[in-house]
């Protein structure tokens, strides 16, 4: 799971989950990771908690939980992976709008987030159509969205439907 802390926050985020998993820092700035054996029940927690006290997440800028992950030594490799990583939610993408987002930390300059969303983009449009199961990208109240965050040389994806993102506003992906 990556965290992002918002300016400030970094110690009161830390408190605020500690007693929901295992919290590490991440090696970037304003990034915690976290290691939970129920996603979910970490999400509904933090929903639970921002419904008694509204200003409890406040310092939480974004809590994405990653269902895939891979590593990569060059930006070669990471499109190889992440397209590997990405096919594999093509079920869940059948017949849906979708867009891709990425949160990169690291690799500046060799890494385009918004390259790799458009490439990726791309190729889940064309194995959705190969499967005869369209789906099409768009920013307009997409019915998923798929996540991909980069921590240095490591990578992860989840995807998010409509629901999900309502549900727990602080996945925060656009």
């Amino acid at each position: 799971m990556v965290v992002s802390v918002r300016e400030g926050g970094y110690h009161r985020v830390r408190k605020l989950l500690r007693d929901l998993g295992a919290v590490s820092p991440s090696g970037f700035l304003n990034v915690v990771v976290m290691r939970v054996d129920d996603p979910k029940r970490l999400l509904e927690a933090l929903a639970e908690r921002a419904a008694r006290e509204p200003d409890a997440l406040a310092f939480l800028g974004r809590v994405v939980p990653v269902r895939l992950s891979f590593t990569f030594q060059s930006p070669e490799e990471f499109e190889a992976r992440a397209r590997d990583a990405a096919l594999a939610f093509l079920p869940e993408l059948a017949g849906k709008g979708f867009h891709v987002r990425m949160y990169r930390h690291g690799f500046k300059g060799r890494l385009s987030t918004q390259a790799e969303e458009r490439l990726l983009g791309t190729i889940l449009q064309e194995a959705l159509a190969n499967a005869g199961a369209p789906g099409h990208v768009t920013f307009d109240d997409p019915d998923v969205i798929l996540a991909v965050e980069t921590l240095g040389n490591r990578g992860g994806l989840s995807l998010w439907t409509r629901e999900e993102l309502r549900r727990y506003p602080f996945l925060r992906l656009d």
